[in-house]
């Protein structure tokens, strides 16, 4: 008698879901018919009709001797840092639920029992270091699983149920639109071409529906409070709900991003032989390109702004204009000035760089304020990828050392991570967490003690497309990674001996079991080794 009871739950269980999924992709739902228009990228997707996986989770205690080891002598407590976030986001690695439609194991984004687009895409930006252990980039299967037949995806889902968090047209439904990124920073670490074909149509079906529900007539983009992932920053004409409205405003971080993915898109079409998918690509990178910098760009102070409806800039300096460095937007002269913003004390360059707002405005807090001048590992990233887009690998060494050692203090203090740092630090001048922060925040404060450890202090970023590791040695410490993981299957060690100044010539260790060619950069000096399989050049 139970087993028959037992069997008919789980059939229910199993048809719920199925159902789920199928309203999910506009099939047998008459509403959905009449709105949706089936756009023909998402035609392409396969992960709907994935199967559920059904792995065991690996755990933090059997993974960690195959995880990439820190190497820096002196250093040990920020190396305690970087396997204390590793141990937290062991810990939140999940299963698909058989109700939620979900179909890969994922990491949770450790904040209210829903899974974001905005955070999941910054916890890979780390994961990806452990993807010998656990597949951390199949957390966005779960949103690919989940695209509307017109491409749109929604931000937010319950990992139980996949019950949605907000309903498609409301102004924080989506966004940003970041996943072409991340799935583009993987692609550059493995060289995974399988994976960019499988993902390039959904992403580019999410783009086409930005562009046709996200825009102006002008063809700039909108998003919320929310939808931006910067709820609070004080940018809306006053009236305006600074959370859940659009405030009929032009965008800055929205145009930039697209403008990005333009790029990126077009670069995977290269990659997949399918440029002719992204000809109007080209036109509408053309566009936005014009449109930011004749629109949002203000001469007189050098950055970009939102624009409100009024046609009025904002003049609300907050690090959302800076995607302009990875949109590749800013250019000559106008560059190094709108970086200058990042080295002046009294805007970007607090005692923690970088806070999200600049210190100069009315609503800065020194103690953060979440959005309000608090330093974010999401904000802080994008702007040490986006300097490295602009070769300023001086000044993304100089902010990624200042975040890690902000971080690495509060983790002496506390014995773990925060959602985000204040920029000014305590009455006793010791660095803080923000005034409001969730404690164990792995989460995307992993990329601190991880992702900005590896690429930013320690200077090492892959380029798997054509097999070369830039190296950019700034410590003097001996210092480097073993077990580094590069392209399919290569792990690399790279071990850098101590200096007496930055200005000696580096004397490196470097074996991998995999050719591969490493570029050495120090003060003005530069070297490049072909290292062969047993190690030697």
């Amino acid at each position: 008698m139970w087993k028959k009871i037992i069997a008919f739950l789980v059939s229910l269980c199993l048809t719920l879901a199925f159902t789920l999924n199928r309203q999910i992709t506009g099939e047998n739902n008459p509403n959905h018919e009449m709105t949706i228009q089936e756009n023909r990228f998402a035609a392409e997707n396969t992960f709907i009709s994935q199967k559920r996986e059904r792995k065991r989770l690996p755990t933090f205690a059997k993974e960690r001797d195959n995880l990439p080891k820190p190497v820096w002598d002196g250093h040990q407590d920020a190396v305690d840092c970087y396997y204390k976030a590793w141990e937290i986001a062991f810990g939140n690695l999940r299963k698909p639920a058989a109700t939620s439609g979900f179909v890969s194991n994922y990491i949770d984004t450790a904040f209210n029992g829903e899974i974001f687009m905005w955070d999941s895409v910054f916890i890979l930006m780390f994961g990806r270091y452990g993807s010998r252990s656990f597949d951390f980039q199949g957390t966005l299967d779960n949103f690919y699983s989940h695209q509307y037949k017109d491409g749109y995806i929604c931000r937010e889902m319950e990992q139980a149920t996949c019950k949605e968090a907000f309903t498609r047209f409301d102004p924080s439904a989506t966004g940003p639109d970041v996943m072409t990124w991340s799935e583009w920073e993987y692609y550059k670490n493995f060289g995974d071409t399988e994976r960019l074909a499988r993902v390039f149509p959904c992403l580019m079906a999410y783009h086409e529906w930005m562009r046709e529900f996200h825009t102006w007539r002008d063809g700039t983009y909108w998003s919320s409070g929310l939808g931006c992932g910067m709820d609070n920053l004080p940018r809306l004409q006053p009236g305006y709900d600074v959370a859940n409205t659009h405030g009929h405003m032009i965008w800055v971080d929205a145009c930039l991003q697209e403008l990005m993915n333009c790029r990126l898109l077009t670069e995977m079409a290269k990659v997949l032989g399918r440029e002719e998918d992204t000809a109007e690509l080209q036109t509408e990178r053309e566009m936005l390109l014009n449109a930011v910098n004749e629109k949002l760009w203000d001469d007189e102070t050098a950055f970009y702004y939102d624009q409100w409806r009024s046609g009025e800039l904002n003049y609300v300096k907050h690090l959302g204009a800076y995607w302009a460095l990875l949109a590749e937007a800013v250019s000559g002269e106008n560059a190094d000035r709108f970086i200058s913003h990042l080295t002046n004390e009294n805007e970007f360059a607090t005692p923690c760089m970088l806070p999200a707002l600049s210190a100069d405005h009315p609503a800065f807090q020194q103690g953060g304020g979440y959005w309000c001048g608090g330093v974010w590992a999401p904000t802080n990233y994008m702007v040490l990828k986006g300097l490295d887009t602009y070769g300023r690998y001086d000044l993304s060494y100089r902010i990624g050392r200042n975040y890690l050692d902000n971080v690495v203090s509060v983790f002496n203090d506390t014995g773990t991570v925060f959602e985000n740092y204040a920029p000014m630090p305590d009455a006793n001048g010791k660095p803080r967490h923000g005034s409001v922060a969730a404690a164990d925040f792995v989460g995307w404060t992993g990329i601190a003690p991880i992702s900005v450890l590896f690429e930013y202090v320690f200077g090492i970023k892959p380029d798997a497309q054509n097999n070369t590791i830039r190296w950019n040695i700034d410590l003097t410490d001996r210092f480097g990674v073993e077990q580094y993981p590069f392209g399919t299957d290569a792990t690399l060690s790279l071990l850098c001996g101590e200096r007496s100044s930055t200005a000696d010539e580096p004397q490196v260790e470097i074996r991998s079991n995999r050719p591969v060619t490493v570029e050495l950069f120090w003060d003005e000096g530069r070297q490049s080794r072909t290292i062969t399989v047993d190690g030697s050049d």
